[in-house]
């Protein structure tokens, strides 16, 4: 029942800033775990960032540059991104997990999922 919209997705310069958002309706927001993956053409799903109720968690690869934050009264999750690359390139996706008790990197523990904003960092 759970539904999840991202946005804030663009083209932006190497160097450059954006701000994704995930804004979720229809469970207890703040008990969920929720997370940021992307895919790159080609490529596997990958694990960004997620936040839950006693931890945040980041990929190496986005450590120091991305952030994972919360607005529980907007029902919102974001992902601010500093420094982009264009290894940031892919389809960025939020997902939700209701009953999460494990590590937050394995994409096959979520339950919901949005429908992706494309990130396109150009060089």
């Amino acid at each position: 029942q759970v539904q999840l919209v991202e946005s804030g997705g663009g083209l932006v310069q190497a160097g450059g800033s954006l701000r994704l958002s995930c804004a979720a309706s229809g469970g207890t927001f703040s008990s969920y775990t929720m997370g940021w993956f992307r895919q790159a053409p080609g490529k596997e799903r990958e694990f960004v960032a997620a936040i839950r109720r006693g931890g945040i968690y980041y990929e190496d690869a986005v450590k120091g540059r991305f952030t994972i934050s919360t607005n529980s009264a907007k029902n919102t999750v974001y992902l601010q991104m500093n420094s982009l690359k264009p290894e940031d390139t892919a389809v960025y996706y939020c997902a939700a997990d209701l009953s999460f008790t494990g590590s937050p990197n394995n994409a096959t523990l979520y339950d919901y999922w949005g429908q992706g904003t494309q990130v396109t960092v150009s060089s």
